[in-house]
């Protein structure tokens, strides 16, 4: 078992999401999410704060910098490859461009309305988002 964060980044009432690798060694995700639309995501690391590990993660993966984050979501996400506690961040801020990481896990960032998100979202991110939508804490 891990902790993970998932970061909501708005703009325009659109949230960024980056489009993982449809290569599963690429893809570089325990759970097994590779061809998957995901929110800025990861590991919490040893020692680290769900803020820290949420503001690290955007600027790894999308080379943004958040000015702060608030936890807003748990969630308990299992599947048969891994099992993780997820924490649902919402950045207040953010400022930069975005480029992607150069080792091809996400391969592309877009936009996308709240209210037309793509299919292949990958279920973590997709909690984290019917949790900020729908105003829950916590999702089983």
């Amino acid at each position: 078992m891990g902790i993970g964060v998932g970061v909501i980044l708005l703009k325009d009432n659109q949230v960024l999401l980056g489009l993982r690798h449809a290569d599963q060694a690429i893809a570089d995700s325990d759970m097994r999410l590779e061809g998957t639309w995901t929110l800025p995501s990861g590991k919490v690391r040893f020692g680290e704060s769900f803020e820290e590990a949420g503001k690290r993660k955007v600027k790894e993966e999308c080379n943004l910098d958040v000015d702060a984050l608030h936890v807003i979501c748990l969630q308990n996400d299992v599947n048969e490859f891994a099992h993780y506690a997820t924490v649902g961040l919402l950045a207040d801020s953010f400022s930069g461009t975005i480029v992607p990481i150069a080792t091809q896990e996400l391969i592309r960032f877009d936009w996308f309305p709240l209210s037309d998100l793509p299919e292949n979202l990958c279920f973590p991110s997709q909690k984290i988002l019917q949790a900020y939508q729908e105003k829950k804490f916590y999702l089983t």
